[in-house]
This record gives structure tokens, sequence and C-alpha cells, in this order.
């Protein structure tokens, strides 16, 4: 006879039990992964980088390349919780005029989060934006890309755990 329905009260949590059958329920938050820049690099004035987030933190199912594309190609299909926070900085004081952080998806912008005339502004801006993506699981991907418009000096994205890129399933 099957069980249709256990309570709590009903079973002796200190004995052992053995199940058969199919469990059914939510799937793991898989595949997973998070990543950071390891230093500090220069970026290119004004122009759309994709940051090289190179060090991984967690690659549940070896997903993210972190050493050629830096970007995260799921092997499972579903929808995807993604997010990166990037602090971008300049060397010279007041001179930062805007800064955009993007998540694309297959080559195009799917997620912006933006601070525009900050002049005032050098030591740095730092920017999250999340979204939820469908991802076929195959051939589609996510990447972070950062643009800073500098009115003089060297702007870079900053190292040292302060850029980071990761994600992870929520549902099929």
């Amino acid at each position: 006879m099957a069980i249709t329905k256990i309570q709590s009260e009903s079973l002796n949590l200190a004995d052992t039990y053995a199940f058969t059958g199919t469990v059914t329920g939510t799937s793991p938050n898989t595949p997973a992964f998070s990543a950071q820049l390891s230093a500090t690099v220069n970026v290119t004035d004004a122009t759309m980088t994709k940051i090289p987030l190179n060090t991984e933190i967690l690659d549940t199912d070896n997903c993210y390349d972190n050493s050629t594309n830096y970007r995260f190609t799921p092997n499972v299909a579903g929808k995807y919780f993604i997010t990166t926070s990037l602090q971008m900085r300049c060397d010279t004081s007041n001179t930062i005029d805007g800064v955009f952080v993007e998540i694309y998806k297959n080559g195009a912008y799917i997620a912006k989060a933006a601070e525009e005339n900050q002049a005032s502004r050098h030591f740095g801006n730092h920017l999250t934006v999340s979204t939820i993506v469908d991802m076929n699981g195959s051939s589609d991907y996510v990447e972070a890309y950062a643009y800073i418009d500098v009115s003089s000096g060297q702007p870079t994205a900053a190292g040292d755990k302060r850029c980071n890129f990761s994600g992870y399933r929520i549902i099929e």
C-alpha cells in the first residue's frame, strides 16, 4: 500500500526508513557560477568593454569560461538569475563623466545600470545590475560589460574582489 501523506507525528525520526520510487520536487539551483576580477585592468575610455572576470569562486557544472571568453554558458535550459557588480575607476581626480554596467546575452545587452554626469567623482563608481534570463542550455551565454567615460586619465575596472559576476538556475 502506497503512503500518500506522511505526517511528522506518525514517524519516529530516530528510526531508519527505506523508500522506493521517485522523489519529486524542486530542482537544485544548478548550474551556478561566481567569478571575480583578480587584478585591476585598464579599459578603453568611452568604449563598451567585456570585463575579464578570471577568478572562479564557484562553477558547479564547469559552465563558466574564466580564461578566454569570460562567459557563462549553462548546459541546462531554464530561467537564470544573473547579476554583476563592477567598480569602474579613474586615476585622475574629478574626471568620471559616466559609467554603465551591463549584462549581455548572446552579444546584446539585456540589463543595465547607469550613473551619468559624475564629474566630481574619480575614486570609482560601483554599480550592480541583476536580471532573470531564459537560457536554452546549449548555445545561450551571458557576459558582463562596462563602459566608463572620463575627461582625462586612465579608466580601469577594479580588481581585488571589487568586480563580480554570478548566476544560478532558478526554475526549469
